[in-house]
Parts: C-alpha cells; sequence; structure tokens
C-alpha cells in the first residue's frame, strides 16, 4: 500500500530533494486546532508537539495552535503575551465582551508556537443554544449526560466563532487554514463549512472512533470492514452521535487526512471517505556530534537497568547480566489492541526453545503498561534495599582491603592475603550472603495492583506459568506505572530506559501509527511491529530489508493467531541468537533509518494537504492537480551490503555467546552508511493504494 508522494521541505542525509510551488505564507494564516494543544491526553499531544517546531520555522507567526483552556496545564506550559496581530486581538476581544474567557500566549516547547485557549466552563451557559444550532446545521443531537461530547461542542463552537469575528475583518486577503485534529474538534469544522466562512479546512482523523470500539471488543475487525452495519455498531455502544460528529467532519472538510494507509483503508469503510492525502506521524530528530554516541548511552543507561536486575532477583541470580536481554513493551493498557496477548504466548514459547536448546541467553521483558495501584512491592523494595547493603559491605570491606594492601606495598613487602581479611570481615561478608537467601520467587510485579485477581496480564502469566523460576530462561516484570527518573525502584526516564533495552516489542492489532516503536529506532534500539500498525506498513514501504535495519515487522493481517505467534516467536529467538557485534552492527543500521521518521521530511505531507485545501477553497488564486500529484522522485532504503544474501548465512543455527565477534562478517559503518545515502537516492516508483489481500471465509481473528 504504497504513499502517494508528493512536496518536500529539505534533503536529510541523502533523502532526495523534492520541490513544489511555494505557497505566499506572509498572506496567510494556519490553525491547528485540537483537544491536545497543551492538554495531554494521548499520542495527538505528541504529534502536535513534536511537529510545532518545523511549522513554527516555516510559517513563523502566521501559525497558531488552539486549544481548551486547562488551568493546571498552562501554569506550566504556557507564557501568557499579547497577541502580535491586530486582527487576532480584536476577534478575542468579541469573545471575551460576550463573557467567554479566551487566553492567547505562548506554548514553552520547540518552536515557541502561539496558542489561543478557551475556556470551556465559562461558555458553558451557551450549550442548549449550540446545540440547537448544530441540530440545525446537521441533525446531530447530543445527549445531556455525555459530557466529553457536550465539551467539544463548546470548543467547536467558539473555535468557529472566533474563526469568525476574525474572517469578517478580511476582504481579500490573508487568507485563512485551519486544519481539525480528531472528532473533539470536528464540530468547529462543521459549524464552519455551515456558516460559509472562507477557510480552506482540513480532518485528520488519527484514529477512527468506532475503530477503536470495535477492535477493543475482540472482533475480527480488518476482515469484517465492509460488512460492519456502522449506525448500528454505534449505537450499541451508545456513542452514535460522536460517530456522527466524527462522519460530518470528515465529508465536510475540503481535505480530509489519516495517518497511515492502513487507517485510511479503516476510515474509507468506517467514515465513507477515501483520504485525500496520508499524513505520517513523526518525531523531532536530534543527531549526535559523535556518530556512536548512541550506543555509549545504551551501554550507560544498560547498567541501571541491571543494577535494578540485580535486587529484583536477588537470591536467585544464577544467570549472567552479560548474556542476559532486556526486553519491554509499553503503552496504552489495551490486552489485546496493542499485542500483549500474542507477546506473552510467544515468550512461552520462546521459552521454550531457550530451554530445550541449553541456551545460556537470558531475556527478562519489562512491561510498562499503566494501570490501578496501591502501591510500591515491598518485596521488590526489599530488593533494591538488599543490593545497596551488599554494595556498601563490598565498599567498606575494598576500602580496609585497599588500605592494608597499600601499606604492606609501601613497605616493600608481598602481603599474606590471607591476613589482610580478618574475622570480622569474613563475618560481615557471611552475613551479607546469608541476607540475600530468599524462599519465594522474585515478584513478577513492581507494584501492588488493585485488580490483580481479573488483571489479563497477570491471569495469561499464571496461565502460562512464567514466575521467574531458575529453570526459566525467560523473567517477567511488570512495571504497572510511567517510568520516572525519581522512582526509588527503577530511577530512569522512558527515553533512558529504551536506550538500556535491546529490543521493544509492540505486536499490536490496532495502531494506527505507533509512535513506540518510531522512539525506539530514532534511538537505535531494534523493535518489533506488525503489518496493521502504520509505522510497520512505513517501514515496509521504505526500507527494502526491514529486519537487517532492526525492524521486525509480524504479519497479523494474513495469517491465523497462531501462525503469527510462531513467527514472533522465531523473531524472537533469532534475535536471541546475535552475538553481541551482530547487535552493535544492527543498531547502527537501525538509527540511520530516523531521517525517514523526522518531521523535516514528513512535513511535507501536511504542506500538501495545506496547499490540496486552499485550491480547493480557493480556485481562482492556486492552482494544483487534487486528484494526480505530481510525480516525484521516490526512495527505498536498500538492503545492507554486509548483509549475506541467504538469512541461514546471517543467522546462526544455535544460540551465540553474546561477547563472540565475528571477524568474518564484511561490515564497515561509514562505508555502508555511505552507500545507503547514495542508493536512496535512485528512482523507485510507487503504484496505487492496495486494499491487500484479503483471508478466506472462517480465518480468525488476530
Amino acid at each position: 500500500m504504497p504513499l502517494s508522494r508528493s512536496l518536500s521541505v529539505s534533503s536529510l542525509n541523502g533523502l532526495p530533494l523534492w520541490q513544489d510551488e511555494d505557497l505566499p505564507l506572509q498572506d496567510l494564516l494556519l490553525f491547528e486546532v485540537a483537544w491536545e494543544v497543551t492538554n495531554k491526553v494521548g499520542g495527538i499531544y505528541t504529534v502536535i508537539q513534536t511537529k510545532a517546531k518545523v511549522t513554527a520555522d516555516e510559517w513563523g507567526d502566521n501559525y497558531f495552535l488552539m486549544g481548551p483552556y486547562m488551568e493546571h496545564n498552562v501554569r506550566t506550559q504556557v507564557e501568557i503575551c499579547d497577541p502580535p496581530n491586530g486582527h487576532i486581538r480584536k476577534a478575542i476581544d468579541v469573545l471575551q465582551s460576550q463573557g467567554c474567557q479566551v487566553y492567547f500566549g505562548r506554548w514553552l516547547i520547540e518552536g515557541n508556537p502561539y496558542v489561543v485557549l478557551f475556556d470551556i466552563g465559562s461558555a458553558a451557559w451557551n450549550l442548549d443554544r449550540w446545540k440547537g444550532e448544530f441540530w440545525d446545521c446537521c441533525t446531530v443531537g447530543i445527549p445531556y449526560n455525555d459530557r466529553e461530547a457536550n465539551d467539544a461542542l463548546i470548543f467547536g463552537s467558539l473555535t468557529a466563532w472566533f474563526l469568525k469575528e476574525l474572517t469578517d475583518q478580511f476582504q481579500d486577503k490573508p487568507g485563512v487554514i485551519a486544519h481539525f485534529h480528531e472528532w473533539q474538534a470536528g464540530a468547529g469544522l462543521v459549524l464552519c463549512r455551515n456558516q460559509k466562512l472562507p477557510v480552506a479546512t482540513i480532518f485528520t482523523t488519527h484514529a477512527t472512533l468506532l475503530g477503536r470500539y470495535l477492535c477493543a471488543a475482540n472482533v475480527d475487525f480488518y476482515n469484517q470492514l465492509d460488512q460492519f452495519d456502522i449506525d448500528r455498531e454505534a449505537g450499541d455502544r451508545e456513542i452514535y452521535h460522536r460517530y456522527c460528529m466524527e462522519r460530518a467532519a470528515v465529508h465536510c472538510a475540503h481535505v480530509f487526512t489519516t495517518v497511515s494507509q492502513i487507517t485510511g483503508i479503516e476510515a474509507e469503510h468506517m467514515l465513507k471517505r477515501k483520504p485525500d492525502v496520508i499524513t505520517p506521524n513523526g518525531l523531532n530528530i536530534k543527531k549526535f556530534s559523535a556518530t556512536h554516541e548512541f550506543q555509549n548511552l545504551h551501554a550507560m543507561y544498560k547498567a541501571q537497568i541491571q543494577e535494578f536486575v540485580r535486587g529484583h532477583f536477588y537470591g536467585h541470580l544464577d544467570f549472567s547480566l552479560e548474556k542476559t536481554l532486556f526486553f519491554f513493551i509499553a503503552g496504552r493498557y489495551e490486552y489485546t489492541n496493542k499485542g500483549a496477548d500474542i507477546f506473552l504466548e510467544a515468550l512461552s514459547r520462546l521459552n521454550f526453545l531457550l530451554r530445550v536448546h541449553r541456551s545460556d541467553v537470558t531475556v527478562v521483558v519489562f512491561f510498562i503498561m499503566p494501570t490501578k495501584t496501591n502501591n510500591f512491592n515491598v518485596e521488590t523494595l526489599k530488593g533494591q534495599a538488599v543490593r545497596k547493603q551488599l554494595w556498601d559491605t563490598a565498599h567498606s570491606v575494598k576500602e580496609k582491603f585497599g588500605k592494608k594492601l597499600y601499606e604492606a606495598l609501601l613497605k616493600g613487602e608481598i602481603p599474606d592475603l590471607n591476613k589482610i581479611l580478618d574475622r570480622d570481615d569474613v563475618t560481615i561478608m557471611k552475613r551479607a550472603i546469608f541476607a540475600t537467601q530468599r524462599q519465594s520467587l522474585p515478584p513478577i510485579t513492581t507494584h501492588n495492583m488493585v485488580d490483580d485477581s481479573t488483571d489479563p496480564i497477570l491471569n495469561t502469566v499464571r496461565r502460562i506459568g512464567l514466575f521467574n523460576s531458575r529453570t526459566d530462561r525467560v523473567k517477567i516484570i511488570v512495571h504497572p506505572e510511567f517510568l520516572s527518573s525519581t522512582s526509588p525502584l527503577l530511577p530512569l526516564d522512558y527515553e533512558e530506559f529504551v536506550r538500556g533495552c535491546h529490543l521493544g516489542v509492540f505486536p499490536s492489532y490496532y495502531e494506527p501509527w505507533g509512535y513506540t516503536p518510531a522512539e525506539c529506532t530514532v534511538m537505535g534500539i531494534p523493535s518489533v511491529t506488525t503489518n496493521l500498525s502504520g509505522f510497520g506498513c512505513f517501514m515496509q514501504e521504505h526500507v527494502a530489508d526491514p529486519t537487517a535495519y532492526g525492524v521486525y515487522i509480524t504479519d497479523r493481517r494474513f495469517r491465523s493467531p497462531d501462525e503469527s505467534c510462531n513467527q514472533l516467536t522465531q523473531l524472537l529467538y533469532g534475535f536471541c541468537q546475535q552475538s553481541r557485534r551482530q547487535r552493535i552492527i544492527q543498531r547502527n543500521r537501525t538509527e540511520r533509518l530516523s531521517d525517514l521518521l523526522d518531521w523535516r521530511y514528513l512535513g511535507r505531507f501536511y504542506k500538501h494537504a495545506r496547499h490540496l485545501a486552499l485550491c480547493r477553497m480557493f480556485p481562482d488564486k492556486f492552482q494544483m492537480e487534487p486528484s494526480a500529484p505530481p510525480k516525484t522522485e521516490g526512495f527505498r532504503y536498500p538492503r545492507p551490503s554486509s548483509v549475506p544474501p541467504s538469512p541461514a548465512v546471517s543467522q546462526p543455527s544455535s544460540p551465540h555467546d553474546s561477547e563472540e565477534e565475528d571477524d568474518e562478517e564484511r561490515y564497515d559503518e561509514d562505508e555502508e552508511a555511505e552507500r545507503d545515502r547514495q542508493n536512496i537516492k535512485s528512482t523507485f516508483s510507487f503504484g496505487p493504494l492496495s486494499r491487500g489481500k484479503k483471508k478466506k471465509h472462517g480465518e480468525n481473528r488476530n
């Protein structure tokens, strides 16, 4: 399902420079409208926050973000100031004169974009009137008990009111572009079109509302896309009014976009409109001045994770940490949507393979999925206390040993090692050893879970029997809270933790984009994703051999659940077989893919959407062929030259020693990187949007 290519902003490290007619930005104003502006709720916050710098650099003072006013967020994230534009100042004054509080300032993130924030509570007295107007506009009624939908209508009404007061001041120019994200902002778009405001509108869905509900209900979603009774499904879940708000926004927008091809296919069936442009999500990429600095960070943070593991598994630390790999899964606690179910089953099979082949590799797997907890697990806290006590004991004995050794050497004597340590020292060490003994197995969770007996992850762990016993080669640690550098258990922020791990595993069934594997990639950490995630499809299109670059793609669309689980198991087992040198080489390649995920590159798709919206709203001023974007030079990362043509050659048949060096492997990092930069400039053709192969009737949901 290749993407339709259009424009370019800049050339990144060898990526082709794609040119397009420049827009007269000095005569345009760009507004991005979203519920998550300065208000972190989910992934859309990350999209808007990371994209702000590139957009602000391009549009300057003509770029504004619009969102809801949340006092606790504004206090820490927004610097209140006066609008630099007199027209905006006047529009704000009109709303405030009618009793609606509006705040203007700069969002304190990279790019420092301007923000216009509406106080929903101050305008709530208009709710009944606005509900009537919305019904007259599109015959969508909103129930009084749906607080979120009511807030979305107030927000949308304020947005449309503000844009009306603004555009009423303009005669001919500047033109206004309003980009709305998700259904919470969609009411504003519908009202703008109903009032015939001279505004070019764009609507982006990051995941369809009904799609999320259906996948959470464990249905065979992708094989039944064309069979759902959409209205009935939305009504059964009591979200029909929300669905109607979303669908109305989709059909009213001049340009409709989604974040991935897989979401585009979903939207075509759920919302009955094919996306005009695919706008993949990106990140702000910061390259290190030293090429291999990210490898040093991996080693540093891996050492901190090893310290945590020493404490967590005290008394059962009969495995070598030098031959231990750290895997992790992270994200919202959506057990099936995020693939935790298939991951746990694959871990059970991986444990069996490692034990059968008598591997000396141990895998410690972290589940970073926040849920309700009471507090830290006492046994986990005790483990870290025991580790610290052992560390302090070792240091005190080392200091005494070093002092006696130093004095003996000053006298020109070879010390008697039997006399350097006295009886008290031996007693202290014996007591320290006895303190590490434990009768129970190391805990699975780091916190006390509120719903321990019904938790799906813990119930699956009980079923597959991975209890961190001595014979298990796969150990599991569930950390049901967000990571923080101030934690007494694992004092690392999420980014630091990711850098210290060896592999991120995200076998999602429903993942419109997938920021977690993307974040792994830009940090040089290999990851597992699926062909049902936007990120996985994106990498399949842009990289000739994703596996060689550390992006493992599991097929969850065209295989049965058991087949997908077996494939995931083989991917994990193959990773465990790699030598330390192979993993280092792979991390170098993974980090090179970060240019593909840079907003300086991916921002071109948003630029194309804006141009297309202007052409459809102001056809006499802007010209563009909307149905066939100009053909441009494509690109695709080649298969690394140092990878042997046969997988059997590149992967050993039995586990490697983690310290083993394969001197015969042909590899030169700088040479290979330069070859990649040259090869990706070669032309690569893209075909039309493909719906993909469909399963035979009767195949199960995966």
